[in-house]
């Protein structure tokens, strides 16, 4: 089968409209059952076969987890599980790897990974712990979602295993974040992995759990009876404080041409030939929620939640469907002061529920922003709002240009925003990537918050790459671009992810740093 281009794709999904997953809700337990509709691929060219996956069942199952958070907290233990006899998951459909280009491999195997990410996000910060009942096989992907689970039962049938065959069967790298998971996230000894990875059959009953590759066993007698003892006890290690109603996660409905994307806050620009896009994200008008009872009312209507919802759309619409798009442009434009409020609020009320998991949106899509394999530049000129949690982007960019021009109203602000809720992969804030040789640098940052600083100020405090004033900005900026352009987007992918992820490894670092490696091939 020869490359084909994925068509446009979708990321608006619903739990009425899931096509590969059934989701129910029993009081504090949820169940996410995967039965993958053969038929329903997203390119419609292959069959997915014993629950084999492909980025529609991914979309499905982000969107489930995304709800769940917000949408049902009094949920504490989601099951995951297979209605189909005998397999749980085949992991990523083969035939539909083949027939596609790299770089929609590159872009799936990274979606795929955020979302196995969010489910462990959402385990450590949103109360929500993951049982994954394998009533059946587990291979390549599918052992994938299991390992991004709290705890994982195997039915010990004789027959089901969890294995990764990729190197055997098929020569590949087993697992894109999966080996990552095996020695890091559960310990596995490095002699057990090994063996475990190259047979293909995998381990089955008594020596995956011996090994630990899982953390219990039933036979198919006692299956549903533990796995239901499993779901009640991860749910009673539940101590977070949750209502009993979430908020409704409505629709975003852009609109969408061939030229400009636009939602209600943010929007897209395509660049015609410079290859670019132009991500401009608005801040809001004063005169919004100001208590937390009018937070609540305003729900995901709230701005910091669906501007960065939007946001978060639009990057993974980008990725898949304007893949000529290599060079992003980061834009702001709005009140400075609005933002800072917004900020306030969002420290204010850090411990409130709803409040903490916007906290928790918001640094999610920062992270999807800068592993996006794309150029960043962020653009601050005129009537720009990089102040507090929108400078954050400024900062995940590969450069930021500030306009110098005294006559024109260029400042940023920074906030306590800036200071350690919207932590990098790397477990550090942007600012102290920034300024890892010398930290002091970040005090002297954080000690201007809440003011106003006009370009010679950000630049002496090493906010800023570039600041040139009116007369040489459009040029610098013409040929920054056209520069950057005309460059490798192969050997770009390679250097950027290499730079951007400085400081401590960490699982996540690792996972993305071997994806972009792959990428760069």
């Amino acid at each position: 089968m020869g490359d084909v281009e994925a068509p446009p794709i979708s990321f608006d999904a619903h739990p009425d409209r899931y096509n590969h997953w059934h989701l129910t809700i029993e009081g504090e337990v949820a169940t996410l059952a995967m039965d993958v509709a053969e038929d329903a691929s997203v390119t419609g060219q292959v069959d997915l076969v014993l629950n084999s996956y492909d980025l529609g069942v991914d979309i499905e199952l982000a969107d489930a987890i995304q709800r769940l958070r917000f949408e049902h907290p009094e949920v504490r233990t989601v099951v995951m599980s297979s209605e189909k006899e005998r397999i749980f998951c085949a992991g990523a459909n083969i035939r539909m790897l083949a027939a596609s280009t790299h770089p929609f491999k590159v872009n799936f195997c990274k979606f795929t990974n955020e979302t196995r990410l969010g489910i462990e996000d959402a385990s450590e910060h949103s109360g929500l712990k993951f049982l994954a009942a394998l009533n059946g096989t587990a291979s390549g992907g599918g052992y994938e979602l299991a390992l991004a689970c709290d705890d994982i039962l195997l039915v010990d049938d004789r027959n089901s295993a969890v294995s990764f065959p990729e190197t055997p069967l098929l020569g590949v790298l087993p697992g894109t974040g999966g080996l990552t998971r095996l020695v890091d996230k559960r310990k596995i000894r490095r002699d057990l992995a090994d063996f475990f990875s190259t047979t293909a059959e995998g381990v089955k009953g008594k020596r995956a759990l011996k090994w630990g590759f899982v953390d219990a066993i039933a036979p198919l007698s006692r299956f549903e009876a533990v796995r239901e003892e499993r779901a009640r006890a991860l749910a009673s290690s539940v101590t977070m404080d949750k209502p009993k109603q979430g908020v409704t996660l409505h629709p975003l409905e852009p609109e969408i041409t061939d030229v400009r994307w636009s939602y209600e806050y943010v929007s897209v620009d395509f660049g015609g030939s410079e290859r670019t896009a132009t991500l401009t994200v608005v801040a809001p008008e004063a005169g919004g929620p100001k208590s937390l009872g009018e937070i609540h009312e305003a729900g995901d209507s709230w701005w910091p939640l669906k501007a960065f919802r939007e946001l978060d759309d639009a990057i993974v619409r980008l990725r898949f469907n304007r893949g000529e798009a290599g060079t992003w442009l980061v834009k702001t434009s709005g009140s400075i002061d609005s933002i800072l409020a917004i900020d306030a609020q969002l420290v204010e009320h850090q411990d409130d529920w709803f409040v903490g998991q916007v906290r928790h949106q918001i640094r999610r899509t920062l992270k999807r922003f800068e592993t996006s394999a794309r150029s960043l530049f962020a653009i601050l000129d005129g009537g720009s709002a990089f102040a507090g949690t929108l400078f954050e982007l400024a900062l995940a960019s590969d450069r930021i240009y500030m306009l110098d021009d005294p006559d024109a109203d260029v400042s940023v602000a920074l906030s306590a925003m800036n200071a350690g809720p919207y932590l990098m992969g790397n477990g550090l804030t942007r600012l102290q990537t920034r300024f890892l040789a010398d930290p002091s640098m970040v005090d002297d940052a954080l000690d201007t918050v809440g003011e106003r600083l006009e370009t010679p100020d950000a630049d002496d405090l090493g906010l800023v790459t570039d600041a040139p004033d009116d007369i040489d900005w459009d040029d610098t900026i013409r040929m920054a671009i056209e520069e950057r352009v005309s460059m490798s987007p192969d050997a770009l992918t390679g250097m950027e992810a290499s730079l951007r992820f400085a400081g401590p490894e960490t699982l996540e670092t690792k996972i993305f740093g071997r994806l972009s490696a792959w990428q760069n091939w």
